[in-house]
């Protein structure tokens, strides 16, 4: 299977070249040299297609950290309990449970300080909370959760974090203002590139 996917790669890689020469030599992994002639080759294997701007549309959802991308919505502690309890404690468990416990997914909230990265004691940003679960979960479904949902859940994980209080609500102005335990602990890369060093 090795010696197959070298030869694919091979072949790939010398497809791509922009030199003229029409006959491309591949050595094995046997030491053998493999002629091929790519004169009939087409300048396209018309794999794929452009993406339509609806389908762009559908993938570019990133948030920033001060909140620019997030969309309309809002959610409470209350609500995404529920949310929390029925989508996300089986791989992310709940403040009660067993630290010998072996989960699927990382413990989410804690609130005893301790050496588990938590989003109470280690995330700089809340809007980095609501663009991660948006994206990539529940694992089982990533991306099905509602705007509404996410700003629930992210409410909810705030809270059961000690981070804002329980009936504090989450929307896409109050989420940027919401000051994480752990952002002064992390230095804002402002490099514009090339060899600066700090």
């Amino acid at each position: 299977m090795n010696k197959l996917w070298i030869v694919c790669s091979c072949l790939i890689v010398w497809s791509c070249n922009s030199n003229s020469d029409s006959l491309h030599v591949i050595v094995t992994a046997e030491g053998k040299t493999i002629k091929i002639d790519s004169t009939n080759w087409p300048s396209s294997f018309q794999l794929g297609r452009p993406a339509s701007p609806e389908e762009i549309k559908k993938i570019d959802i990133d948030v920033r950290p001060d909140g620019t991308g997030l969309p309309a919505g809002e959610g409470s502690a209350i609500a995404g309990k529920a949310i929390y309890l029925s989508k996300c404690v089986a791989c992310h468990g709940t403040d009660t449970t067993s630290p010998e416990a072996k989960l699927l997914g990382p413990v989410l909230i804690s609130t005893k300080p301790g050496k588990n990265k938590t989003i109470g004691n280690y995330w700089p940003y809340a809007t980095t909370l609501f663009d991660y679960v948006r994206r990539a979960m529940p694992y089982n479904e990533p991306g099905s959760l509602t705007n509404e949902e996410v700003y629930q859940l992210t409410a909810f994980l705030l809270q059961a974090n000690k981070v804002i209080g329980e009936k504090e609500v989450m929307n896409a102005k109050t989420l940027p203002m919401v000051v994480m335990p752990a952002q002064n602990r992390f230095i804002p890369d402002d490099r514009k590139g090339g060899p600066e060093v700090r």
